[in-house]
């Protein structure tokens, strides 16, 4: 579990700097409101993490140690949202309509409810 866990960790330290570095340079060079930066990366994460996971669909080719490293570390430091996609992914590749549209509309709304209550509770401290 040690092991697992700082291999995790080790991932999404280069996870979070990638993350950093991409998304504030693409807001830095993009004149806009709209945030780019952070969208780009979230559909990148969630071409890398479905590209890993098909990967190991297809065989042994990553170790569960590097799986760990890639997924849970890099590309969970790199954004979140990659995981929900795959996980809508195989909700639709199931053919479980109603699941998809529950998963992805609960994640993105309860994500919101949950945003603005942090935003309230500093409000309070």
């Amino acid at each position: 579990m040690m092991k697992s866990l700082l291999i995790a960790g080790m991932g999404g330290f280069v996870g979070t700097a990638f993350r950093f570095a991409i998304s504030r340079y693409i807001q830095i060079h993009t004149p806009t409101v709209f945030p780019w930066g952070t969208f780009i990366v979230n559909i990148l994460g969630s071409l890398l993490i479905g590209f890993i996971f098909g990967l190991t669909e297809r065989g042994d080719w990553l170790s569960p140690e590097f799986r760990i490293f890639l997924t849970v570390g890099i590309c969970g430091g790199f954004t979140t949202f990659s995981a929900l996609t795959d996980d809508a992914f195989l909700l639709l590749q199931s053919r479980e309509w109603l699941r998809f549209i529950t998963y992805a509309s609960l994640s993105f709304t309860l994500g919101l409810v949950a945003v603005y209550i942090g935003r309230m509770t500093t409000k309070l401290v």
